[in-house]
C-alpha cells in the first residue's frame, strides 16, 4: 500500500527526491541462483549516473531487511552497470530505525547503503510545538 500511494503521487516524491530520478521499474523482478527477489523501485539518476534501489519497508529497521538491499544493490552492480555508469545506491526506508544497529549493520558493507526512515502521517501540533520549542531552547542556550 505504501508504495501504490507513493507511486500515486510519484510526481512529489520525485520533486522530494531531487533532481535527476527517472523511474526505471516497480517490483523489479531478478533472479539470483534459484530465489526470485523484487526490488521494491528502482529509479536510475541521469546526473549521477547510477541506479538507486529503493526498499520500503512498513515496520522498524532490521538488519535482514539490509542484507536484502545490498544484495540487490550487489547483484545491480554486476549486472546492470553499463560503461559509463557509477555503482547502484541502495536506499531503505523504514518506520524506525536503531541508530547502533545501522552503524554496526553497515559497518563494513562495500555498497552505498543508506537507512530513513519515514512517517505516514504529520505528528500532532502539540508534539510540533514541544518539538520546536526544544530547539529553540537548544540554540537560544547552546
Amino acid at each position: 500500500n505504501l508504495e501504490a500511494a507513493l507511486l500515486d503521487n510519484l510526481h512529489e516524491f520525485l520533486m522530494e527526491l531531487g533532481h535527476g530520478f527517472c523511474l526505471e521499474a516497480r517490483q523489479k523482478s531478478i533472479v539470483i541462483g534459484k530465489t526470485r527477489g523484487f526490488v521494491d523501485l528502482v529509479f536510475y539518476h541521469r546526473i549521477l549516473k547510477c541506479h538507486v534501489l529503493i526498499e520500503l519497508k512498513v515496520d522498524k529497521f532490521t538488519h535482514e531487511h539490509l542484507g536484502q538491499l545490498n544484495t540487490y544493490v550487489s547483484w545491480y552492480r554486476k549486472h546492470m552497470m553499463t560503461d559509463g555508469d557509477n555503482p547502484p545506491v541502495g536506499l531503505l526506508l523504514c518506520t524506525q530505525k536503531d541508530h547502533a544497529l545501522v552503524e554496526y549493520a553497515i559497518a563494513s558493507m562495500d555498497n552505498r547503503l543508506f537507512v530513513s526512515k519515514y512517517q505516514l502521517e504529520l505528528p500532532k501540533k502539540e508534539e510540533l510545538e514541544l518539538f520546536l520549542q526544544t530547539k529553540r531552547r537548544e540554540i537560544t542556550e547552546g
